[in-house]
């Protein structure tokens, strides 16, 4: 059987871990820049050279003894890294020379010599002097060695080192998965949860969870499985509103926490039952809509809702539902992660709902049931002329969508289209899906 071969790279802050990351994958999943910690969580990407398929794990920079509340959390990520790989990647820089925290990784690095492959890789080595330079790093006691002299920005070296890396996978490993497998994303206004709700299924700290909004900066994939189904469930980035977004890294986590919305297939929408359904709640619903998204929407902290009543949870889901007017598909659950209630049936509707977006129905069926509601409510006639439809079928499309064949298409009208979805939708299971209803001559 086939196995996933793993690279961690892993190193102080600023090494340019994410670039190398970025260039191994082969697209830009990493967000870059100048500030130091800008990766947080660990990050999975899926690369191939010379017949081997493998998963690198990118990470946020180590350091050591630090009091900051990301880097302790950074820290604990970047050792389940480390756990998880077959090969490690310890990066530093050439044009700093050797550096305090480097040793301190070191030490850490040194317990797992003659357990696992560990290569010393001097980054921004862009000059002949910097290549040159790199055996002071020898000092640190790593690498097997030899130092891999690279540069991550333009590719210099790499080749090299991943010939010395691949040597270590006998088997070539499976390819990139997502491609086949139905993906979720979690998303969201930030401090919603989200990352509460990612690490309560994986049953592993995957996320860095904190009190503080934005603490997640990029968006984070891992392979799922519940209730007999296999998926990518992905945790994203507090979405804000444009006028919010103050730095660049910030608007970089948004534009992938975006991206990971547009290429779900369902969204989990998750809102903070203190604080009700907002403003930027029902433009992230609209924009998973406009997307042709499955979506359902969590309620998260209900814990925290005082003074319930029996009709508590009707009265919230009613008053979202005017708000995201005329957009009334989607199912609401009332959670709570904290205290670990109806988590499971979250994602079980999920799934759900992805199977509701899969869905096709026979035109015989079609016919029989949607003729009969036609037929008791028609088409208003406009201009003394009677619109007849005669047939109607379903497009062989990603999305739920149905053809009505009439013979005038040009007169239905917008509340007309509405009782034909509200009708499908009582006799077929559409819950949490978008569907679309097209008009055609015939």
């Amino acid at each position: 059987m086939s196995k996933q071969n793993t690279i961690a790279i892993v190193g102080r802050p600023n090494v340019g871990k994410s670039t190398l990351f970025n260039r191994l994958v082969g697209q830009r999943k990493a967000i870059m820049d100048n500030e130091s910690g800008v990766t947080r969580d660990r990050h999975y990407g899926y690369g191939d050279w010379i017949g081997k398929n493998f998963t690198v794990i990118d990470t946020g920079g180590y350091v050591h003894n630090s009091e900051d509340i990301f880097e302790g959390e950074i820290n604990k990520q970047v050792k389940l890294a480390i756990e998880e790989a077959d090969v490690v990647l310890f990066m530093v820089d050439a044009d700093a020379g050797v550096h305090g925290l480097d040793e301190e990784f070191a030490h850490v690095l040194r317990r797992y010599i003659g357990k696992k492959p560990i290569y010393l890789v001097a980054n921004k080595a862009d000059t002949n002097l910097r290549a040159n330079g790199v055996g002071e790093f020898y000092s640190l006691g790593l690498g097997d060695g030899e130092i891999f002299a690279i540069s991550s920005a333009n590719g210099h070296g790499t080749g090299e080192l991943l010939d010395a890396v691949v040597s270590h996978f006998e088997d070539p490993g499976v390819e990139e998965p997502e491609s086949e497998i139905p993906r979720i994303a979690v998303v969201g206004r930030p401090n919603v949860g989200k990352s509460s709700l990612v690490n309560l299924l994986l049953g592993e700290d995957r996320s860095i969870v904190t009190d503080i909004a934005g603490t997640t900066r990029d968006s984070i994939s891992a392979r799922y499985n519940a209730f007999g189904n296999e998926f990518i469930l992905v945790d994203t980035a507090g979405l804000r509103r444009k006028a919010k977004v103050s730095e660049d890294v910030e608007f970089y986590a948004n534009m992938r926490s975006l991206r990971a919305l547009e290429e779900s297939d369902v969204c989990i929408v998750m809102l903070d039952a203190s604080r009700g359904i907002e403003a930027q709640d029902v433009n992230i619903i609209t924009l998973a809509d406009k997307n042709r998204k499955g979506i359902v929407i969590l309620v998260n902290k209900w814990d925290l809702v005082e003074d319930k009543q029996t009709n508590t949870a009707k009265e919230f889901e009613a008053k979202i539902m005017e708000k995201l007017a005329p957009i009334a598909y989607p199912p609401v659950i009332f959670i709570s992660v904290l205290n670990k209630q109806r988590v499971h049936k979250a994602i079980e509707t999920a799934i759900e709902v992805y199977q509701n977006k899969r869905r096709k129905i026979p035109t015989s069926q079609l016919n029989d049931v949607m003729l009969k509601e036609i037929e008791k409510y028609g088409p208003p006639a406009v201009k003394g002329k009677m619109i007849r439809i005669k047939y109607v079928t379903q497009l062989p499309t990603h999305n739920p969508v149905f053809a009505f064949f009439c013979n005038l298409p040009q007169y239905l009208t917008p509340s007309y289209t509405r009782y034909l979805e509200n009708r499908m939708r009582e006799h077929f299971d559409f819950k949490g899906v978008p569907i679309g209803i097209v008009f055609r001559k015939k």
